[in-house]
């Protein structure tokens, strides 16, 4: 069973040693990056999208740490978007899509080769572009001789999974100006407001016990996690949630959303990773109260359910009262399951300022839980293994 050092959560210094890449201080960034971005969006001409022009479709084209762009620009539009936004990963580009059409690529580096595969080939079929990545990289210069809009990132961006806001608030820019959603200007300061507050909140210096991601770490650490989302804008998150506990903690997570996932998780209940294997915490603590955890058999981590919620819906409907009540039905179930059982919730106001509130929380989050557990959250021995043999691929 993982261990978590918790002393060491409380110990800035220790935190610091263990965080190569400064990766908690580069999250605590994000409010910044929002500010920075808006005005690199605004130097680089991002009003010049698709030649100010409404295009027939949008296609987002993401990998890794950035994707979740891809999902939230899918997510904001989805309800009122007067044309289909899609997501790519990968070449093949759709055979559809063409001069009237907007392809949007972005990569941190410029260089990822999904992204700018998917930009090429938008460019040699007369399609508009708008890239988000760094100045000087392949993407970059793809975009300037294709004549489309590209937005650099600042200089001391990393890595894509604590840079998220300079590579997502240009696309929120350029979406808002297409009148795909509705993110105003005036919003992007708010959002900047929500990632300062959780940083404050998140920061090294504050103990475990007043520290809300680092009370999930450590509630985390002994679970095999299932993340889940009470609807559409909180499954963004848990999405996001998931991935980072995978790349950042190395901690196998899955996700899911609500109402869809409420099934195929309960189902979980019933297995293994929950007390008694399904038959609830009152039973197995009735079991065998004598038996040694370390010489009968190994300890083995229970079920944890993480729960991201949106903020209530004002005034509440029918629809959100009955999302509410399969929410709190999954919850009781979980507890009397013996799952362990995570929540978080938004507060009010903007869809896009009560993301960042999820995000941010659960990225500190994760970043605690690896940096407990004596992992760098910045740097993977098998990932860097795993590039050294497929680069000649």
């Amino acid at each position: 069973m993982p261990y978590l050092d918790e002393a060491t959560l409380d110990d800035p210094d220790e935190l610091a040693r263990r965080d190569s890449r400064d990766s908690l201080r580069a999250l605590a960034t994000a409010g910044a990056q929002v500010r920075e971005a808006v005005t690199l969006s605004e130097e680089g001409g991002v009003e010049r999208v698709s030649y100010g022009e409404r295009p027939r479709s949008v296609v987002v084209a993401a990998l890794g740490g950035s994707a979740v762009v891809a999902d939230v620009l899918e997510m904001l539009a989805e309800p009122s978007s007067p044309v289909p936004v899609t997501v790519r990963r990968n070449l093949p580009l759709p055979g559809w899509v063409g001069p009237l059409d907007l392809v949007i690529a972005v990569s941190l580096s410029g260089r990822a080769e999904g992204p700018v595969a998917v930009a090429r080939e938008a460019a040699r079929r007369g399609s508009a572009l708008l890239t988000v990545g760094a100045e000087d990289s392949p993407l970059a210069e793809l975009s300037h001789r294709a004549r489309g809009v590209h937005i650099g990132v600042g200089r001391g961006r990393a890595s894509s999974r604590t840079s998220l806001w300079s590579l997502l608030t240009p696309v929120l820019m350029a979406g808002d100006a297409l009148g795909l959603i509705d993110v105003p200007r005036s919003v992007l300061p708010e959002v900047a407001t929500r990632l300062d507050e959780q940083a404050e909140a998140c920061r090294p210096s504050s103990e475990a016990f007043v520290n809300p991601a680092k009370l999930i770490a450590v509630q985390a650490a002994e679970t095999v996690p299932v993340v889940l989302g009470d609807g559409a804008l909180a499954g963004v998150a848990a999405r996001r949630a998931a991935a980072m506990l995978a790349q950042t903690a190395r901690i196998p997570a899955t996700w899911g959303e609500l109402p869809d996932a409420a099934s195929q998780v309960v189902a979980c209940f019933d297995g293994p990773f929950t007390a008694g294997g399904g038959v609830g915490a009152a039973a197995a603590r009735q079991a065998d109260i004598f038996a040694d955890p370390f010489l009968d058999a190994p300890a083995q981590p229970k079920l944890g359910v993480m729960m991201l919620r949106d903020a209530p819906v004002q005034p509440p409907s029918p629809e959100s009262d009955a999302a509410q009540a399969l929410t709190e039905a999954v919850l009781t179930t979980a507890r009397a399951a013996g799952a362990h059982v995570i929540e978080s919730t938004a507060t009010a106001g903007h869809p896009v300022a009560r993301l960042a509130e999820l995000m941010a929380l659960t990225d500190f989050a994760a970043t605690y839980l690896a940096l407990g557990l004596g992992v760098d959250p910045a740097v993977s021995p098998h990932v860097a293994d795993l590039r050294d043999r497929t680069s000649g691929a």
